[in-house]
């Protein structure tokens, strides 16, 4: 059943650490090597998320542009944002397609010897909508294994690709190495749920602030753009958690923000933040755990 109320005119009044108002949590997506391949018995090479706006390459054929950029990711982009929040001592959060952490054991090392929290973003980067329930649950099952044995330390946290179907929450919970997910858009604070007459934590997400927008051609082109959207965003998120607690998810991913003309607006956005008050930096574990201290299921408005 959908949920057209939420909070309504009745938002909690709960404060984050420090009395802060917006708790920011940056998110790298970390995908590359999981993506639609011949290699992997895809039938198709990856079109999502590159530098052309359509499939040039015929469907069945490896498309070999598509694949470069995705390792340029994997090969720069990653080591580029890695450098910058150890630099700054920053928190950060990765979702993880564990077949690309087992791909790449000197990234899994890197986020290993981090204290970044991980959450499950599928064993593949692959639609779950178009799972069945069995595959399905074998893939939410693998990718924590898989997680755990590459980076020695499960996934907190669970989010697909996209959407997930119709069955990925109760399986997620049916699971039980997950905490919570964050399969949702339609918040800005934690909300808890009942699922199969269990208590179930969602952090929503955001595809709004996130660093898609530089490849979706909707305006959101340079370095600029892309850092004033985020002030601009932070600004208002701000002022507005004098009153009442806000949360604000900025998706990144190595091959697209890990380009340097594209880089240089996060590093804008990072200097604007580490300039302002009663904001909160935060882990997306970290989130789950202050709201589940302050805001426990049975105290829950939604």
């Amino acid at each position: 059943m959908r949920d057209f109320i939420g909070y309504a005119n009745r938002p909690p009044t709960v404060r984050w650490p420090g009395n802060a108002g917006v708790a920011v949590n940056f998110v790298l997506n970390y995908e590359e090597g999981s993506e639609y391949s011949l290699g992997d018995g895809d039938g198709r090479s990856e079109g999502a998320l590159i530098e052309v706006n359509a499939v040039r390459v015929k469907t069945g054929d490896r498309d070999f542009a598509s694949e470069s950029m995705y390792e340029y990711g994997a090969r720069v982009g990653f080591w580029r944002v890695y450098r910058l929040f150890r630099e700054r001592n920053l928190p950060l959060t990765i979702f993880a397609a564990a077949l690309a952490l087992e791909r790449n054991g000197d990234v899994a090392k890197a986020i290993a010897e981090t204290d970044w929290d991980i959450v499950a973003h599928g064993y593949r980067w692959i639609e779950h909508y178009n799972l069945d329930e069995a595959t399905e649950r074998q893939h939410i099952a693998k990718a924590h294994a898989s997680i755990l044995n590459s980076v020695g330390r499960a996934p907190e946290g669970w989010y697909c690709r996209y959407s997930p179907s119709a069955h990925t929450r109760r399986l997620v919970v049916e699971h039980g190495g997950y905490s919570y997910d964050s399969d949702a858009y339609n918040d800005e604070v934690p909300y808890w749920l009942s699922v199969e007459g269990k208590q179930h934590l969602v952090l929503p997400y955001s595809l709004v602030t996130n660093d898609a927008k530089l490849l979706a051609g909707g305006g959101i082109e340079t370095a600029g753009d892309y850092a004033q959207f985020l002030i601009d965003t932070f600004e208002v998120l701000r002022a507005e958690g004098r009153q009442t607690p806000r949360m604000m998810s900025i998706g990144l991913h190595p091959r697209v923000v890990g380009h340097p003309g594209r880089f240089a607006g996060l590093v804008k956005f990072l200097d604007h933040v580490a300039a302002s008050q009663d904001v909160w930096i935060a882990r997306r574990a970290d989130i789950a755990d202050h709201w589940r201290a302050v805001m426990p299921p049975e105290g829950k408005v939604a």
